[in-house]
């Protein structure tokens, strides 16, 4: 057995103290929940969600937007895909990656599950237990296995699933061990699908393949708990730096205390430009050039030059740059669309937007350098890791959840998640089914 197949395991059986973890929690619950709900009638929400009803089963989990329970390993795929859909759900930039996507459906799933009569307790335990253990992974695969083309939402976010998943199904440590080893030969995503209904898939992926992995494992299949690091492992096979202090701390120091909420419905490598663009106030007409600098790992996931689709528009740059100077609502979802992507305006403003790459920058931040039709330079800088109270990403989530669902199922959905007893989970499956008050 690997010294890190025992870590995880020892963890993802282990008590969680303090509150503070929790109530970060609570919120991407809600704003998982949020995105999720959103995201029903997105293609790839509509496509998998209609295949997993035609395949049917054993009714045991709530799928979003639809009234039929599908099996565990089913709603997992399902609610995984719907809440990445939007691409709004938060980022973790220690690994780059979507925790909550790929944990908290495979949680939801075997939770409400027919046996597992776990509390809104258990499942928020087992789910922040998920998350921080797909961040530590994520980081211990290392920035040259997201650089290859991994996509570490789907990579990463399968382990997170995995221990979450076999923690509600009460797995001590072997079986801990014996699931962390068998989803290693099946996690997997690809960033060559950004762009595509394939991204939010991956998230789909990830939790499916968590739940599978758990259910076997409990039922006392036997894998190589070596097959996430050992010769030919999941690590050593996908680019994995092999990060020997990625889990230096785990249980005690919470990574997953920095999450990063999405405020913007597009990628999150370009929320710092659009958080410094946000301190100009100038008329359009007048800029003659806009200069963004970012970290160069961001130009391969957000940098589509000219994009022609929606879709596109929340991966590129130069397009959510030029939406936000001309006043269209990067908050709005409905503003990213195919006609604003052939809008000649904005194409003009677009074209005159330049990416520059600057390794001295964090990943988290950017620099933009707006020249005018006088000769003057603005120059604005904003770092997404600068602190937040608890309080305000409070209240932004609350009206994130507003402006995506109504104030009223916002309103009930904030009730059901951030509830410091614990999430009603019948409640929270009602919502996201879309049943009737």
């Amino acid at each position: 057995m690997t010294a890190l197949a025992q870590k995880l395991a020892a963890f993802g059986i282990g008590a969680v103290a303090g509150d503070a973890p929790f109530d970060m929690m609570r919120l991407s619950l809600l704003d998982w929940a949020a995105c999720g709900i959103a995201g029903r009638d997105e293609p790839v929400a509509r496509i998998t969600r209609g295949l997993a009803l035609e395949d049917g089963g054993t009714a045991e989990a709530s799928v979003i937007g639809s009234p039929t329970r599908l099996p565990a390993r089913a709603a997992a795929l399902v609610n995984g895909a719907a809440s990445h859909a939007l691409d709004y759900d938060d980022t973790h930039f220690a690994h780059i990656g979507h925790p909550s996507v790929a944990v908290i459906p495979a949680a939801l799933a075997v939770a409400v599950a027919e046996g597992t009569r776990a509390s809104g307790t258990d499942f928020l335990t087992a789910a922040l237990l998920g998350v921080e253990a797909s961040i530590r992974v994520g980081v211990w695969l290392g920035r040259a296995h997201y650089q290859t083309g991994f996509h570490q939402t789907a990579t990463a976010g399968a382990f997170g699933a995995t221990i979450a998943a076999a923690r509600l199904l009460g797995c001590d440590a072997r079986q801990m061990t014996q699931a962390l080893g068998l989803v290693s030969t099946r996690a997997a995503g690809l960033k060559s699908q950004f762009g595509t209904m394939g991204k939010p898939y991956n998230a789909g992926i990830a939790a499916a393949n968590g739940v599978e992995a758990a259910l076997l494992a409990a039922r006392g299949f036997v894998s190589n708990p070596a097959g996430i690091d050992g010769p030919q492992g999941f690590g050593p096979t996908h680019a994995g730096a092999a990060d020997a202090g990625a889990l230096d701390g785990l249980g005690t120091a919470w990574l997953f205390q920095t999450i990063s909420h999405k405020f913007h419905a597009c990628c999150h490598g370009t929320h710092a430009m659009l958080e410094a663009l946000a301190e100009f106030d100038c008329d359009p007409a007048t800029i003659t050039g806009l200069t963004v600098t970012t970290h160069p790992r961001w130009l391969s996931v957000c940098n589509i030059p000219a994009p022609e689709t929606g879709l596109e528009a929340k991966f590129s740059y130069r397009m959510t740059a030029a939406m936000a100077l001309l006043g269209h609502d990067t908050g709005a979802i409905a503003n990213f669309t195919d006609a604003l992507c052939a809008d000649p305006t904005v194409v003009a403003l677009r074209d005159k937007v330049t990416v520059v790459a600057d390794d001295s920058l964090a990943e988290t931040a950017a620099q933009v350098d707006l020249t005018l039709v006088d000769g003057r330079v603005l120059t604005a800088r904003h770092d997404l890791n600068a602190p937040m109270a608890l309080d305000v990403r409070a209240a932004k989530l609350r009206h994130k959840a507003g402006a995506l669902l109504g104030d009223d199922i916002a309103t009930r959905l904030w009730d059901v998640t951030t509830d410091a007893t614990g999430p009603d989970l019948a409640a929270l499956g009602a919502l996201l089914r879309g049943d009737q008050a």
